[in-house]
């Protein structure tokens, strides 16, 4: 490995519409080097390797490679000098043969075929087996990528980068969909990638592997460099400590409030997405309880399973003394459940539609008239009462929604579900997308339905939002629960290093909870 960098970041810093993603980012990658890029969620790692890969453009700053200044405008130019981003999800063409996709847009015709517009297939075929063989896979070019497994069309992948003499290489979550035998053989591809001189920028958030295989570790959080760990600094406990670390105290004023019984019982539920993975867990009556994890940890795919949007493969959902139908949403509204997704714009709101539509479509099942007309002064009791109570502001109940600001549509959807009356409330991301302002309000409004008594199973990629205000914290990694996390035990300083430890673990941890989804 050269001690001279091969690729460096100088001042990188990147704006969109509200957000800084990057500032003041500096990056340095020698050759041959396997450097592990980790972060929480939106820490910027995604926006920094799409800058690399020619998708975004930096706002300001410098990327040398090779010790030359380069200008990434576009992924064919970051192609051209050797930079290739390997994505999380295969971009491969999978009605075509291995070699096709390897050479897909840049296939060889030879002299003759040039002028007949003809691929020369044997050219692509030998240079196929070439760059196949240095990953490691011993398959004919011609054979169809969706007979492969998903650890061969991973090694595809990488074999179809260094067909175009990749200098360096980013690997976004390569072991997310592999077995860990097919992880172990990625590994190897590495590790050979490696010693031929090719640089890699590894991201992932399973940091056992970032232990075996990260020459040097790059730490971003909110956007700027949190530090570096050399190969034998590299520990769970020290990369843990530099991805959090935030003051997490301001926000948050909370006030105990007596809890109740379980409303919400969730025994043995297997989801379509970790169909060997079975989950149990409550919430009581008044308690927010968070789902904390990282992405791909299993937390949307519970909550769309336990609502019926997706239907369980086995399992039980119960609110209150009653079953819930599986796969079936209207059931699960009408047995008091509710949901605000993630989405609030593609999932949660008809924008077109007025405020008044959109807080009453949900509820207006309950109050038709007699022929079935719709109930207009349910309709209009429903948006002022949301209005006032959860301060959404807007000219009138008429204003279409389209026109609010995203703290007032989230509103807008909380308003729609509690018009419904429900016991349980669902919250996927509730505070995603709006400004600090709107987040305070936000906050206060889960706790005064807490403190009504409303059962809360809360999602958040927020460390400090899930502390702030959950009574209780489960904490998901690959579909299982691995651990949950009492206020006591996760409010402290050392909080959010627990909650980071056991979403980066594949092992279920020992609870000191209580059980029993029926104890006090």
């Amino acid at each position: 490995m050269h001690e001279e960098p091969l690729l460096q970041i100088k001042g990188i810093g990147k704006q969109f519409p509200g957000v800084r993603a990057l500032h003041d980012v500096q990056l340095s990658l020698a050759e041959g080097e396997v450097l592990a890029v980790v972060g929480e969620n939106g820490a910027g790692k995604s926006t920094l390797m799409k800058i690399l890969a020619g998708v975004h453009s930096p706002d300001r700053g410098e990327i040398r490679l090779g010790g030359l200044a380069i200008d990434l405008s576009s992924v064919r130019d970051a192609q051209r000098l050797g930079i290739c981003l390997i994505h999380q999800e295969l971009n491969l063409a999978d009605n075509l043969g291995v070699g096709a996709n390897i050479f897909l847009g840049r296939e060889p015709s030879g002299r003759v075929g040039r002028w007949l517009g003809m691929v020369d297939r044997r050219t692509i075929n030998e240079r196929s087996r070439e760059v196949l063989q240095r990953v490691g896979l011993n398959i004919e070019p011609n054979t169809l990528v969706h007979t492969l497994p998903i650890g061969q069309q991973q090694l595809v992948e990488i074999a179809k980068a260094i067909s175009v003499e990749s200098r360096v290489l980013i690997m976004d979550e390569p072991t997310s969909s592999l077995s860990d035998r097919e992880s172990e053989r990625l590994f190897q591809v590495i590790k050979a990638l490696s010693s031929q001189g090719v640089s890699i920028i590894y991201i992932s958030h399973r940091l056992g592997e970032i232990q075996h295989l990260a020459d040097r570790v790059l730490v971003l959080r909110d956007g700027l460099n949190a530090g570096e760990l050399s190969k034998d600094e590299i520990s769970r406990d020290k990369i843990v400590r530099m991805m959090v670390g935030r003051d997490v105290s301001q926000f948050y004023a909370r006030t105990p409030h007596e809890q109740g019984d379980a409303v919400l019982k969730i025994e043995n539920l297997v989801t379509p997405s970790f169909p060997t993975e079975p989950v149990n867990a409550h919430v009581r009556a008044g308690e927010v309880v968070g789902l904390a994890g990282l992405v791909g940890a299993g937390r949307t795919e519970l909550l769309r399973t336990v609502f019926g949007i997706d239907r369980a493969i086995s399992g039980r959902i119960r609110v209150g003394a009653h079953d819930i139908s599986p796969g079936d949403p209207v059931h699960a509204i009408h047995r008091g459940l509710a949901l605000v997704p993630e989405d609030r714009k593609a999932q949660g709101l008809l924008l077109e539609m007025s405020v008044r539509d959109n807080i009453s479509v949900a509820a207006l099942r309950d109050h038709l008239k007699f022929g079935g007309w719709m109930d207009r002064a349910f309709e209009s009791r429903a948006a002022n009462d949301a209005i006032q109570d959860l301060s959404i502001r807007v000219t009138s109940p008429n204003q279409i929604t389209r026109l609010l600001s995203g703290g007032n549509q989230q509103k807008v959807v909380l308003g729609k579900w509690l018009a419904t009356n429900p016991s349980v409330l669902l919250l996927d991301e509730p505070t995603r997308g709006v400004d600090v302002g709107a987040k305070h309000e936000i906050y206060r409004i889960i706790e005064n339905l807490a403190k009504k008594g409303l059962a809360i199973l809360l999602v958040s990629s927020e460390m400090e939002e899930i502390i702030g205000i959950c009574d209780r914290v489960l904490v998901m990694h690959e579909g299982r629960i691995t651990g949950e996390l009492s206020r006591e035990q996760f409010a402290g300083d050392l909080g959010e290093e627990a909650i980071m430890k056991l979403a980066t673990s594949h092992q279920p941890q020992a609870t000191t909870m209580p059980t029993a989804i029926d104890s006090p």
